[in-house]
Parts: structure tokens; C-alpha cells; sequence
């Protein structure tokens, strides 16, 4: 099936490592130019943006901005435009994760992980809005949420989760805010995968992981990626203000 993502500019903020990376492959191999945002990981990020290159003879450009800030934000897609052209779509994907009991967490950590996960969601979706209503073009945003949104978690994650659970809600009213305009906003709520995130806890004992997933294992970055990858096509045209549930039967409805 053609996407229809050959030559659509798309930026992908936390592409240089887990299923950011994974996502970035995957836009490039059905066509896309991508632009790989890194906070921190600028080699990860050019090696990948290399990669596409290479592998899959696309455009691609490693992009600096920590998210959480409205002056790198707004750099950032000024470097992907210089680099690749104007963006058509943006995948929110940059989210960071502090792991400790709520009683004993600092509400520096609490207040971080709202300002990257929830706060760098908004600004890059709306520095990306602004631009395409001054050009008046269509376009696609894809959030990245998670299960824990709905389900918590059992590890002391209450700030990640409570962050999920906010960029879901955020999706809801940005996608009936921008529907008469012709940009369409999604997200993805991905179940347990194996990302560098998480890999130590999974690791340390796979198969009480995989059994609390119903299809009997955790999901690979590729298969999230793929939904994705599709949200952020033409044959998701008529979908907006939807949450995709991707995690092997954790969420049934």
C-alpha cells in the first residue's frame, strides 16, 4: 500500500533512540524526509539521519531543541525547514521518566516531566499549527501517550503517567480546534515494549512481562511504529481526535 508520505517533510521529536528511531526508519522506507530531533544524543541522532540516508536514499537532517523550550522549539523547525523543506507532520514522541515512590519524588521531577512530555507536546504542535495556517496547508500531528495513561503503573511512575493521561486529553480538543482547518491530531497509546527506557526492569524478568500481556508477549518498537507511520498518511485523512490503542490486548474495548 502507498502511504502517500514520498517528499512529506516529517519531524519526530526524540528520534534518536527507542521507538522515536524506529518511527523515523520506518516514515523513511515509505518515502518521507525526516527530521530526527535530539536533546541530548546528537551523534544517535545524526547516525540515524545518516542511516536513512544511506539505506533508504531520503533526506534526512539531525535537529537540536530540548522541547521543553519555546525558543528551541521554534529553532528546531526553522533548522528542518532549512534543511528539508516545510514540515507536513509531526510525531511527538520526546518524553523523559522519572521511576521512584510519589511520597519521596521532588516536584522537581514532577514538574519536569510535565514540561517535556506535556508542555514540549504543545509547543511543538504549536509552532507546527502556526505555520501551516499561515500557508493555509493541511497536516498531521501524532501524539505518543501510553497505557499507563489508563491503567497507572506499579513502579512508581505517577508523574509519566499523569503526563500520558494529559496528552490525551490535549489531542481531544486540538483535533476539534483544527478540523474545520484540515490538520489532523492523533495519538498512540502503546502497551509494554522493549525500549531503552525500560530495558533493565524488562530484562531482569522478560516473562513477568510478557504475561500480563494478553497476546503473551511485549510489543516490538516496530510494531507501534507502523500506526504511527499510518497516522501520519493520507489514509488516515478521515480519523482526528482518536487515541490507537497498540498494546497486544492490555486495552480491549
Amino acid at each position: 500500500m502507498d502511504l502517500g508520505l514520498t517528499d512529506k517533510v516529517v519531524l519526530v521529536t526524540g528520534g534518536s533512540r527507542g521507538l522515536g528511531k524506529t518511527i523515523c526508519r520506518m516514515l523513511a522506507e515509505e518515502g518521507a524526509q525526516v527530521a530526527v530531533n535530539y536533546r541530548s544524543r546528537r551523534e544517535e541522532a545524526e547516525a540515524i539521519a545518516r542511516g536513512v540516508r544511506e539505506e533508504f536514499g531520503r533526506r534526512a537532517a539531525a535537529v537540536y531543541g530540548d522541547v521543553s523550550r519555546e525558543a528551541d522549539v521554534i529553532a528546531m523547525f526553522d533548522e528542518a525547514e532549512r534543511q528539508l523543506g516545510p514540515v507536513d507532520a509531526l510525531v511527538n514522541n520526546a518524553a523523559v521518566c522519572p521511576v521512584g515512590a510519589t511520597a519521596e519524588l521532588p516536584v522537581e521531577d514532577f514538574s519536569q516531566t510535565l514540561q517535556v512530555n506535556v508542555t514540549g507536546t504543545f509547543l511543538s504542535s504549536r509552532e507546527l499549527v502556526r505555520r501551516l495556517l499561515a500557508a493555509a496547508r493541511r497536516g498531521q500531528i501524532v501524539n505518543i501517550s501510553s497505557q499507563a495513561a489508563f491503567r497507572g503503573s506499579q513502579s512508581g511512575k505517577t508523574a509519566y503517567d499523569a503526563s500520558k493521561a494529559a496528552i490525551i486529553g490535549f489531542t481531544v480538543s486540538l483535533a476539534r480546534e483544527l478540523a474545520p482547518h484540515g490538520i489532523n491530531v492523533n495519538c498512540v497509546a502503546p502497551g509494554l515494549m522493549h525500549t531503552e527506557m525500560v530495558a533493565k526492569a524488562i530484562d531482569a524478568d522478560p516473562e513477568r512481562f510478557h504475561r500480563r500481556v494478553p497476546l503473551g508477549r511485549i510489543g516490538r518498537t516496530e510494531e507501534i511504529a507502523a500506526v504511527v507511520v499510518f497516522l501520519c498518511s493520507r489514509h488516515a485523512s478521515y480519523m482526528t481526535g482518536a487515541t490507537v490503542d497498540v498494546s497486544g490486548g492490555l486495552a480491549m474495548h
